[in-house]
């Protein structure tokens, strides 16, 4: 087996041992992080609802303004964007779902990001 495919192999392992514990519902729905080697994507998810309550990612139309900046720096800034757009429909409180990632990183700079921006987990 690639290196690769292993290596997303045990970081699935882990998100699905995580998952077992980490529940999202209304009143503190799940901070769910994604990681590509290109893109970072976080959602705020109702997991009793099923449903996506806010998202936001390097892909969404007003990311061009951190195009170009460093990794970490534009994970902060959707860290923000999330945070923001949370905020907006009332939600303070979350859980953070690292995704099976090392809380290191891009992942922690999306997580102070939204910190710095006013959620609570």
């Amino acid at each position: 087996m690639d290196h690769h495919k292993a290596k997303n192999k045990r970081r699935q392992r882990r998100h699905r041992r995580v998952r077992r514990r980490v529940v999202g519902d209304e009143t503190r729905p799940r901070l769910s992080v994604f990681r590509s080697l290109r893109h970072i994507y976080a959602q705020v998810i109702d997991d009793l609802a099923g449903t996506t309550l806010v998202s936001a990612s390097t892909l969404d139309k007003d990311s061009s303004e951190v195009k170009g900046k460093p990794r970490p720096e534009v994970a902060r800034w959707v860290g923000r964007r999330v945070a923001e757009k949370a905020l907006e429909k009332g939600i303070k409180q979350v859980c953070f779902d690292r995704g099976g990632h090392q809380f290191h990183g891009r992942v922690k700079a999306l997580a102070e990001g939204a910190r710095k921006a006013g959620l609570n987990f």
